[in-house]
């Protein structure tokens, strides 16, 4: 149970869309030499968040081990050994979504969720698709929700809507309907009794002036939201997101928010920021999830965006979402765990 976390009411623009970073569905199917070292990662120290055995990196560690890779193995128990997001995909999103939260429940932690399939989703770049058309969307999330129960959970909603809304990368004719979908889904997830809402509102290097956001999110419905999420699937720094949120939050009445904290070890990569979200390299693990974040208004550092996974076929890249492992260890290798 989330007992640390406060409920107070809780083609266009490319660069802006790219520097986003774009997040990156889970791959089809699935919820979703390296030097000596001895380190290894305490499973889920400090965290109430549940942390899946059979997880991509999880499995890596398993067949290292057989393979006698054993220090790269340990390495990446970095990511394995802590909690990440599931992003459940599919038609029917219920069955991954209650093994999880079954799991997380018999741990007495909380599961980590990111529904992530609105229609025109990520406007045709590396993580395109969602659901057809508004029913379709609405149906999702009622089987999302439904699976949810009375566990304890936490939802970050559609990463990249609203600022694809604010950046102009998703059509004018879409936003009202983008906005009321968003509304309806937030009513939605929260009336599962034990179950926590984050309304992404993208990062500090996509929309940079945050007072643009305050009404898109408001149309979005995130009065009735627990707050937002920031930096999901992106690399900016905490000093600068905390900075970027607490701006965003004033303007909405001092909602509370989460940070994706899962790459941002190192910062944002410098140069083209059109090239700077997509896969970069020498990025590093960020703080480990924890709801002890020191600050009364950040409920939680979390890793939203899952380690190892592409952002998509660039710089030798697999497809969005899909496990790479040497990307992986290039994170592990480089956090200062």
């Amino acid at each position: 149970m989330l007992r640390p976390i406060r409920t107070r009411t809780l083609a266009v623009l490319a660069v802006l869309g790219l520097a986003a970073g774009c997040s990156s569905p889970p791959e089809a199917g699935t919820s979703a030499p390296a030097r000596k070292t001895r380190v290894r990662a305490a499973p889920a120290a400090g965290s109430p968040f549940w942390t899946d055995p059979a997880s991509p990196a999880a499995r890596q560690v398993r067949t290292w081990e057989r393979q006698g890779r054993g220090d790269d193995a340990r390495l990446l128990r970095r990511i394995a050994d802590r909690p990440a997001a599931l992003w459940p995909a599919g038609d029917d999103p219920g069955p991954a979504i209650g093994q999880a939260t079954r799991a997380a429940a018999r741990e007495g932690r909380t599961a980590v969720f990111v529904a992530y399939d609105i229609p025109h989703r990520d406007c045709g770049q590396h993580s395109a698709g969602g659901a057809r058309d508004a029913q379709s969307y609405r149906d999702w999330i009622e089987r999302f929700a439904r699976a949810l129960g009375d566990s304890d959970a936490l939802v970050v909603l559609e990463p990249d809507a609203v600022a694809h809304v604010v950046d102009g990368c998703t059509p004018a004719e879409y936003h009202a309907e983008r906005e009321l979908l968003l509304s309806e889904a937030i009513v939605r997830l929260k009336r599962q009794p034990r179950t926590r809402v984050y309304l992404d509102a993208g990062n500090p290097a996509w929309i940079r002036e945050p007072h643009k956001l305050v009404e898109p999110l408001g149309r979005a419905g995130i009065a009735n939201a627990d707050g937002f999420a920031l930096n999901v699937s992106n690399f900016q720094t905490d000093g600068t997101t905390k900075e970027y949120g607490r701006r965003l939050s004033a303007a909405l009445g001092g909602k509370h928010f989460v940070v994706d904290t899962s790459r941002n070890g190192n910062g944002p990569l410098g140069g083209d920021p059109s090239e700077a979200w997509c896969n970069p390299p020498g990025r590093a693990l960020g703080a480990a999830p924890t709801t002890r974040t020191g600050d009364p208004l950040v409920d939680a550092y979390l890793w939203i965006k899952r380690p190892g996974e592409s952002d998509g076929e660039c710089r030798g890249g697999p497809a969005a979402g899909q496990w790479w492992a040497d990307y992986a260890l290039g994170l592990a290798r480089n956090s200062r765990a």
